[in-house]
């Protein structure tokens, strides 16, 4: 049976700069590449040797996404719960659900488009 591992999701934002920053502040994370993309595009991937997001816009103007719709939510580990919610905070959104039940701490909050990311520690 084959053996896998999440490579990459691919979202789509309405500020790729203003969403990488805020993905390489929260994980520490570096940008792995950007370039041209889809539709006149452009597409920054953010993340670690094997595995990223890929920030992407089309520079087209959305309505902010509906929960759930086309997703539930991202979900990001730290190493640090307390220092992620104040990066969150500082980049001016709103954590909110904190919960700590098996396996570990968590939060969630809305980016600027909508999108729905939970934040865990397993500290």
């Amino acid at each position: 049976m084959p053996k896998g591992r999440l490579e990459h999701a691919n979202i789509t934002v309405s500020d790729i700069e203003r969403s990488s920053k805020l993905l390489r502040d929260l994980c520490g994370w570096e940008e792995r590449w950007r370039g041209p993309s889809l539709n006149d595009g452009e597409t920054i991937h953010v993340g670690e040797a094997f595995s990223y997001i890929a920030v992407y816009t089309d520079r087209k103007e959305r309505e902010r996404f509906t929960k759930g719709a086309p997703l539930n939510h991202v979900g990001l580990f730290v190493d640090d719960l307390d220092a992620a919610e104040q990066v969150v905070m500082d980049a001016g959104l709103v954590p909110f659900n904190h919960a700590d039940y098996e396996p570990g701490r968590r939060f969630y909050f809305f980016d600027w488009d909508g999108i729905e990311f939970e934040v865990v520690s397993y500290e």
